[in-house]
Formats: structure tokens, C-alpha cells, sequence
């Protein structure tokens, strides 16, 4: 039920934002709300496993064709000066979306029934279509374009056979044989891809795009932030509850310092980056980040509850400021014919790196509970003070990964000094503010 939805929208979304730059972007986003409703609606009223799954899957067409030109919408409808500032309201929404649903969901469940998960989305898309309808601005595209289904089917392959993969591996292990035929699959499909691209007259992705450094570096530190708080959100709340044995709403408030400060955070960061270009900001969460995950060294069995929350709420919080101008930058860079792919390509990452970072640092997790407790025991039952060694052992991997996308990203604002862009960048939009 949770993998036909995920497949779904990780598939589609470059596809759908190549599709949004084609023939506008409007009629596929609000097509997108109802889509999704239906879907839902569908999930509610299923008879049985199968309908579900096959409703999960409509659900998340509907998904992707919203997900995938959000922030090209965004970025169309506001002016330079202003479109760090409105991608991070964006981001903020989201967060607060991450902190309500589920609890919302959590007390749906407990007071009626699992069905209601899902109708509870039929009077929000009903709004979401509507709202869309009126306010989301048509921009008309420009004419002459064709669609590169060549490369929309390989890339389809390509990351079907990832991120299946990636899922199967969190209950199969990365040793079975079908998850790395899997993977296999998927980086040889990814070749292929890059290679029909190169070819094709008017590609899905243009491959032009990743010869500028500086957006290319945006894309790979997003991704690694992505993939290293994925890790952080999975793996604390088994630490909270195997080793500290917090209740699941124990946990919940625990955590919910994370997305509250990454979405009063985000707004904040973006309009200071539409001030001072984006790269001086975004390096001050990266950061921000690295305090964050070193902080996790400080994690024992008897740990107190301020400080998981001393963990959790800088790394919320280094996202925030990391976030919005970071997307900013990336969506700044795109030229007008290719926002919308240039969106989906962002939302790829974001997708990407959350389902590597579970299934790569839950597997690394799990490995090091075995290194430090001497069995092969299912980690989870293991000794509390080798479940929270092994969660320091995350904190090391992601302290270095953060600090490679800080390093990365520091090499960026050099570069960009050097050209002289972000200053210029900063005095257009305060001019034109």
C-alpha cells in the first residue's frame, strides 16, 4: 500500500513537470487536486486490499502532478526579489502539513476507522481544485515542443528498479540477490538514459542544465541533507521507544520540534536570501546541520528528554534556513521553458534522498547494533546501550556527509564571489523590492 504510492509519484514527477512545461502548467496542477481526491475517496470505499492499492496508485498521479510544479507555480508568480520568501512559506505549510497529519491521523484512526484517513481528503481537494481553479496564475507555454517519451520510459525503469529496490532492502537486506539485480537494473537503465538524452533533439531532461556547478552543487547538497534527516526521523523514534521506552505520543511531541522550527525557519531564510543571495544563507543551515548531527554524540540509554529535543530542533531548523534558499537558487536558475522540470527535478531529490537515507542508514544502523552487541539478533530488541551506539555511529555518518555538502557549498560561494553573481543578484532584488 505504501510502496504502489511511493513508486508512483517518484516516477512520474519529472515526467509531469516536463509535461507542465509543454502545455501549462495551471490545467495539469488543478487537474492534479482532482485527481488525488478521486483517488482518495477511492482508498476510502475499497473492498479489499487489491482496490486499495490500485486507488493508492491514482492517489499518487494525482500527487505528482501537483507536487511536481508547486514550486515552478510559485516561481512564475513571483517576482526575483520575493521568491525566496514565498518558496519558504511553502516550505513552512509543509512542515506544518508533517506535524498535523500524523496526529490527525493517529486520533482518526483511534476514534473511527482507517477509512476516514483518506476521506478526510475529499473536502480539502474539493477546496485544493477550486482554490486552483481561481487564484493559480495561467501562464501560457510557449509552442513547438515535444515530449522525449524515449527517455520518460527509461527514466521510469531507472528509478522504478531504484527505489524498489530501496524499499525491499529495508526488509530483505542489501545481500538479497533480488534487491541487487534491482539496482543493478536501475544504474544501468540510468546510463541508458543519460545516453538517449545526449541524442534526442528536445530531451526530458536537459542534460545542459548540470554543466552550470554552481545549480548542480544545489541539487547534490539538497539531496545529501535530505537523505541524512530521513535517517534522523526514522531512526530516533525506535531510540525513543526501544531504549528510553517513550509512548508513541511521548515520541511525537519529542519530535515535533524538528518541523515546527524548519517551518517557522524557512519563510524567515528565504526573504533574507532574496536580501543577500541564497548561498550565504543556505551555508549558515548547512552549518547549523553539523552542530546538529554532532550533537547526537551526547545520546545514551538514560538520556534525558531535553536532550533528544537539543538534537532534534537544530536539525529542523538547520533545514529551514538550508531549504528555501536553496530552492530559490536552483528555481532562479532555471530558464522559463524548463521551470517546470526544473521543479520536478527538486522534488525528485527531495524524494530520492528520503527513501535512500531510511533504507542505506537504517541498514548502516542495524549493521553497527550487531558490530557492538557481538549477534546477529533483530536490532530492535537488542541491548538499549548497543541501540544507542549504533545511532551514534548515524550521527558520525551524517556529521560527514553534512559537512561534505558544507564544504561543497563554502567552494560555491567562493566561486560565486568570484563571478561577482551574488552581489549583483542581491542589488537586483533589493532594487526591485
Amino acid at each position: 500500500v505504501v510502496i504502489a504510492y511511493l513508486l508512483t509519484l517518484a516516477t512520474l514527477t519529472l515526467g509531469v513537470g516536463r509535461l507542465g512545461d509543454m502545455l501549462g502548467k495551471k490545467p495539469i496542477y488543478t487537474t492534479g487536486f482532482a485527481v488525488f481526491t478521486t483517488g482518495s475517496v477511492l482508498c476510502g470505499l475499497s473492498p479489499d486490499i487489491t482496490a486499495l492499492i490500485g486507488a493508492r496508485v491514482i492517489q499518487a498521479i494525482g500527487a505528482a502532478m501537483i507536487f511536481a510544479l508547486g514550486m515552478a507555480i510559485i516561481t512564475q508568480a513571483f517576482p526575483p526579489s520575493e521568491r525566496g520568501r514565498a518558496l519558504g512559506i511553502s516550505g513552512a505549510l509543509v512542515s506544518i502539513g508533517i506535524v498535523i497529519g500524523p496526529s490527525l491521523g493517529g486520533f482518526i484512526v483511534d476514534q473511527w476507522s482507517w477509512r476516514w484517513i483518506f476521506m478526510v481528503n475529499l473536502p480539502i481537494g474539493i477546496f485544493g481544485t477550486a482554490a486552483a481553479r481561481r487564484y493559480v496564475p495561467d501562464v501560457p507555454p510557449p509552442g513547438g515542443q515535444t515530449f522525449d517519451f524515449k527517455g520518460a520510459g527509461v527514466f521510469f525503469v531507472s528509478l522504478f528498479s531504484f527505489m524498489l529496490g530501496l524499499s525491499l532492502a529495508q526488509s530483505r537486506g542489501f545481500s538479497s540477490g533480488v534487491v541487487r539485480g534491482l539496482l543493478i537494473a536501475g544504474i544501468a537503465a540510468l546510463i541508458v538514459f543519460i545516453a538517449v538524452e545526449r541524442r534526442v533533439e528536445q530531451p526530458m531532461l536537459d542534460l545542459k542544465l548540470f554543466g552550470n556547478r554552481l545549480l548542480t552543487i544545489n541539487l547534490l547538497t539538497g539531496w545529501m541533507t535530505f537523505f541524512a534527516i530521513s535517517g534522523l526521523f526514522i531512526l530516533v523514534p525506535f531510540y525513543l521507544e526501544n531504549v528510553l521506552g517513550a509512548s508513541p505520543r511521548e515520541v511525537g511531541l519529542l519530535i515535533a520540534p524538528a518541523p515546527l522550527l524548519l517551518g517557522l525557519s524557512a519563510p524567515v531564510s528565504g526573504a533574507i536570501s532574496d536580501r543577500i543571495g541564497p548561498r550565504r544563507v543556505l551555508v549558515v543551515g548547512l552549518a547549523v546541520l553539523v552542530g546538529a548531527y554532532l550533537t547526537m554524540q551526547l545520546l545514551r540509554p538514560d538520556s534525558p528528554p531535553w536532550l533528544i529535543i537539543a538534537v532534534m530542533a537544530p536539525a529542523g531548523l538547520g533545514m529551514g534556513i538550508f531549504q528555501s534558499p536553496n530552492n530559490s537558487a536552483v528555481m532562479g536558475s532555471a530558464s522559463t521553458e524548463r521551470l517546470g522540470v526544473t521543479s520536478a527535478m527538486l522534488t525528485t531529490t527531495r524524494n530520492t534522498g528520503q527513501l535512500t537515507g531510511i533504507a542505506v542508514l537504517g541498514a548502516f544502523w542495524a549493521l553497527r547494533v550487531a558490530a557492538h552487541s557481538g549477534t546477529t539478533i533483530d536490532a530492535q530488541i537488542a541491548p538499549a546501550v548497543h541501540q544507542a551506539a549504533a545511532l551514534r555511529d548515524v550521527g558520525i555518518v551524517n556529521t560527514i556527509l553534512v559537512a561534505v555538502a558544507l564544504a561543497l557549498s563554502l567552494w560555491g560561494l567562493a566561486e560565486e564571489r568570484r563571478s561577482g553573481t551574488g552581489q549583483s543578484r542581491a542589488r537586483r532584488s533589493v532594487s526591485n523590492s
